[in-house]
C-alpha cells in the first residue's frame, strides 16, 4: 500500500490490485467503498483502454477484427489494468504499468495522483510503444451513500443526453433525454461541477475535462459518478486514436468542504 496525506486529507493506493486508490479520508470520514468480493464494486480504479462493457469482447481497428478475453461473459469490461500491478515510478504518486497481453497493440497506462488538503487531481494517460489503437479511459469510483456522520448522500448532477442502451445494458448509439432516476448510464453534456453531497458531513465536488460521464446509483449501499472520455462500447461507438505522437490523456479534480 502506498498512502499521502495533507492535511486532514489522506488517500491510499494499492499498486498490487490495479493501482487503485482504496481509500480517500476526509478527517474522520471515509468516502470509498471498502473491499468487497468482487474486484469491481470497491475502491476507485482506473478503466483502461477501455471503459464499461466491449459487446461480446470484439472491436475493429483498420478492418482487422479483434477478441478480447470475455471477463463479465458474454462482455469484455473495465479494460486490462484493474486487477494487475503497477509499479511506482515517482513518490509524488505516479504509477505506470503496460497494457498487457490480453491488449493487442504494444501500449502503457500512467497514472497520477496529487493530493493537497482540500483537493485531489488524478490524471490517465494511454501511450502507444507502436502502432495506433483505439482507445478509452476513465475513473470507477464506488462512494459510501452513507458516511460516519450524516445523512445519506444527494447527487447533483444534470445532463443534456444520454445514450440510449439496450437490455444488456450497453450503449447502442442514439443519445436521448435524460429519463429519472436511479440510473446505470453514460451521459453527455453534463453540468460541471458535478456535487456529492453528504448532509451535515461533507460536499464533495467533481470536475474533468472528459465529455462523458458514467452514473450507476442502483445499488442501495453505494454509487458511482464515473468522468471517461467515452461511452461503453466505445471500441466501436465512439474511439479516440492513440498513437505514438499522440496519447490519450484524461484529467478529474476533486475538492471538498466538511460541513
Amino acid at each position: 500500500m502506498v498512502g499521502f496525506k495533507r492535511g486532514e486529507a489522506s488517500i491510499t493506493i494499492d499498486p498490487q490490485n490495479g493501482a487503485r486508490m482504496t481509500s480517500l479520508t476526509i478527517g474522520d470520514l471515509q468516502l470509498l467503498t471498502p473491499r468487497q468480493e468482487s474486484i469491481f464494486h470497491w475502491g476507485s480504479f482506473p478503466m483502461i483502454p477501455w471503459v464499461g462493457r466491449i459487446r461480446n469482447g470484439v472491436f475493429s481497428h483498420k478492418g482487422k477484427q479483434h477478441q478480447l478475453p470475455l471477463n463479465m461473459p458474454p462482455h469484455s469490461i473495465h479494460g486490462t489494468t484493474y486487477d494487475r500491478a503497477w509499479q511506482q515510478t515517482d513518490p509524488a504518486g505516479d504509477f505506470e504499468i503496460s497494457l498487457g497481453e490480453n491488449w493487442p497493440f504494444a501500449g502503457r497506462a500512467v497514472q497520477r495522483f496529487r493530493l493537497n488538503p482540500n483537493s485531489l487531481e488524478q490524471t490517465l494517460e494511454i501511450h502507444s510503444d507502436g502502432e495506433s489503437f483505439p482507445a478509452s479511459c476513465g475513473w470507477h469510483p464506488w462512494f459510501e451513500r452513507q458516511l460516519a456522520r450524516g445523512e445519506e448522500a444527494e447527487l447533483k448532477f444534470q445532463a443534456e443526453s444520454m445514450y440510449h442502451r439496450d437490455e444488456e445494458y450497453i450503449a447502442d448509439g442514439p443519445l436521448i433525454q435524460p429519463g429519472p432516476s436511479p440510473w446505470d448510464d453514460c451521459f453527455k453534456g453534463v453540468k460541471q461541477p458535478v456535487e456529492i453531497i453528504w448532509p451535515g458531513a461533507l460536499k464533495l465536488i467533481l470536475e474533468s475535462d472528459t465529455d462523458h460521464w458514467v452514473v450507476y446509483n442502483m445499488p442501495e449501499h453505494a454509487f458511482c459518478v464515473e468522468p471517461q472520455t467515452g461511452p461503453p462500447d466505445a471500441l466501436n461507438l465512439a474511439p479516440n486514436l492513440v498513437t505514438p505522437n499522440k496519447p490519450l490523456i484524461a484529467r478529474t479534480w476533486w475538492r471538498w468542504e466538511l460541513l
